[in-house]
């Protein structure tokens, strides 16, 4: 069992940033790769940025390449998502998730969610 919090969600303007945090506790929390997703409003929960368990691979979604930074501290058991340059389009609820199975980017391979922590945009 893995429970994930995360923090760090406000209101922020356009070209600003925010590090987004994720505190990870549970069994065997150094085994899971963690992803950050967001969901907008009226739309479908999205992947926004992927580290593996080992921290060596990273993976982003398109829209946010250049701009996000995924990393994870093993010995914290923390997880961060440092966003710079944001935009209005990056309004969302951004979740953290833990996925024990094999490399994924989809929702449906990731095990066990965070309750959300919304980031307004403002412009």
């Amino acid at each position: 069992q893995v429970r994930l919090v995360e923090s760090g969600g406000e209101l922020v303007q356009v070209g600003g940033s925010l590090r987004l945090s994720c505190a990870i506790s549970g069994d065997r929390v150094t085994m899971f790769e963690v992803g950050w997703f967001r969901q907008a409003h009226g739309q479908e929960r999205e992947f926004v940025a992927g580290i593996s368990k080992t921290n060596i691979i990273r993976h982003y979604s398109d829209s946010v390449k250049g701009r996000f930074t995924i990393s994870r501290d093993h010995a914290m058991n923390t997880a961060y998502l440092e966003m710079n340059s944001l935009k209005p389009e990056d309004t969302a609820i951004y979740y953290c998730a833990a996925n024990s199975g094999a490399w994924s980017t989809s929702s449906a391979d990731f095990d066990s969610w965070g309750q959300g922590t919304q980031v307004t945009v403002s412009s």
